[in-house]
């Protein structure tokens, strides 16, 4: 049987008879291994056969889709209310974050609610999963059937006899098809492996969960059509050596995609955080300088987080701008502003950012924030307790207006906020804020912002 030598892109699966540094088609670095194809015996490629005949779309039912609520109330936001039958759902992460303890989690839920539930375990042995399920089960798990299994044939047999409603694939990098002549977790095995789970649980309204393990630069592993197989994509965010997790729905055909679900993990499994903002402002310091709170959105949910601004003078001849869960680029940009704009002279000085609690900034509400945590770490000049900062800064230093201000303001005021420090083109939607409690102030530039904060420290 002759062999062939080929080399696939690890980003979007394209194929060339030799290496290349950068790929032609997706202009990725260094994507590209080898490989050493075998064909079949039959001469044939191994291909998913879909051998449904049409059916006209007025004959489909429009009928809402049941979906499988699991009872964790921060997955099933994510997930955009439940999970659909017939769906795939891929999550990835860093190793240790939790996507099998999250994984093993659902499986209970469900099995807890009296789904039949089957969990492939391709890196642990059954005793070993059924240790860790002991430790996180929240009930009943009756129907939650586990094996230790890689071959994809025999996944098939189990799913075609068993009939489950849910299947846990863990981890889809060890998963091998006989028929593809190549190691487990290459492109070719992936993509081949993910495609025919991906019709097995659509032809049999199979809800399916595709675990997938991350590259160095915290891309998931194999080709990128994996992500456009799945209906789902969910991403663990956070620290490997700190508590709370994040998970964040990058893609999702039935939910949106901005929602985010908050997690802390413990030694019975990830818990549920309920109440995100009191959890990030827990410890944060009395009368220190360089911290600001501002309320951000992700999707429909509104929480505080505390970002903490340091200005140092620079040891080196090269100044260090370093951020962690703020854009770097979003951040030379406001140091730019301060500079020019607020005369403030930050080019010579180590500048810091950090955003307490492990999140990531997108939300473009955040900039005031920032800027005013920079200045006032450069300033040394404490920031009142009792203030929150809402704004997007623009080139100009001119402080923008943002969406959906009154979800903000009024949850700063939940959790006793006094004072709120907002743009001027936002006082339109002052109807919609309970103000009772809280005082609006609103600004027009960063420097006014700036000069605010202040006077309100000076007369406190």
């Amino acid at each position: 049987m002759k062999t062939k030598t080929v080399y696939i892109c690890q980003e979007c699966g394209a194929q060339s008879a030799r290496w290349q540094g950068k790929c032609p088609s997706c202009n990725a670095w260094n994507s590209y291994v080898e490989e050493t194809l075998v064909p079949s015996p039959g001469g044939k490629t191994p291909a998913v056969s879909y051998q449904e005949d049409p059916v006209l779309l007025d004959d489909i039912s429009l009928n809402d889709e049941k979906r499988y609520v699991t009872g964790i109330a921060e997955l099933d936001r994510v997930m955009g209310g439940g999970i659909v039958p017939g769906s795939v759902t891929l999550i990835g992460g860093d190793p240790g974050i939790g996507k099998s303890t999250l994984s093993l989690q659902i499986g209970c839920a469900l099995s807890a609610g009296g789904l039949k539930v089957l969990y492939i375990s391709g890196e642990e042995s059954v005793k070993q999963t059924s240790m860790r399920a002991g430790r996180i089960s929240r009930g009943e798990t009756k129907s939650l059937y586990i094996v230790n299994q890689v071959d994809l044939n025999a996944i098939l047999d189990y799913i075609k006899k068993m009939q489950p409603q849910v299947v846990v694939i863990d981890s889809i990098q060890v998963v091998y098809q006989p028929e593809v002549q190549s190691s487990p977790g290459s492109v070719s095995q992936v993509r081949e492996c993910s495609a025919i789970l991906t019709h097995t649980a659509k032809r049999h309204g199979i809800a399916l969960f595709i675990i997938g393990h991350v590259t160095k630069e915290g891309m998931l592993a194999g080709p990128r059509v994996l992500e456009h197989i799945v209906d789902t994509v969910l991403y663990f965010e956070g620290e490997r050596y700190s508590t709370y997790r994040i998970l964040r729905g990058t893609k999702n055909r039935f939910g949106s995609t901005n929602e985010i679900g908050l997690f802390e993990m413990m030694a019975n499994g990830l818990n549920e955080v309920p109440n995100p903002s009191e959890i990030f402002l827990s410890e944060r310091p009395d009368d220190t300088t360089g911290s600001v709170v501002t309320p951000i959105i992700e999707g429909t949910r509104p929480f505080l987080v505390e970002v903490q601004g340091l200005v140092s003078n620079s040891n080196f001849n090269m100044v260090r701008q370093k951020a962690q869960g703020f854009d770097v680029n979003r951040l030379a940009l406001l140091i730019a502003v301060l500079d020019k704009r607020l005369g403030l002279n930050m080019q010579d000085k180590d500048i810091f950012l950090n955003v307490v609690g492990g999140v990531k900034l997108m939300d473009p509400a955040a900039d005031l924030a920032v800027a005013l945590a920079l200045a006032t770490a450069l300033l040394d000049k404490p920031v009142n307790r009792s203030t929150v900062v809402i704004g997007e800064v623009g080139l100009s230093g001119e402080v923008r207006s943002v969406s959906q201000v009154a979800l903000r303001v009024n949850e700063a005021r939940k959790l006793g906020f006094e004072r709120c420090i907002l743009p001027k083109n936002n006082l339109k939607s002052r109807l919609e804020i309970d103000t009772d409690g809280i005082e609006i102030m609103p600004v027009a530039t960063a420097r006014e912002a700036l000069d605010l904060l202040n006077d309100i420290e000076e007369n406190r």
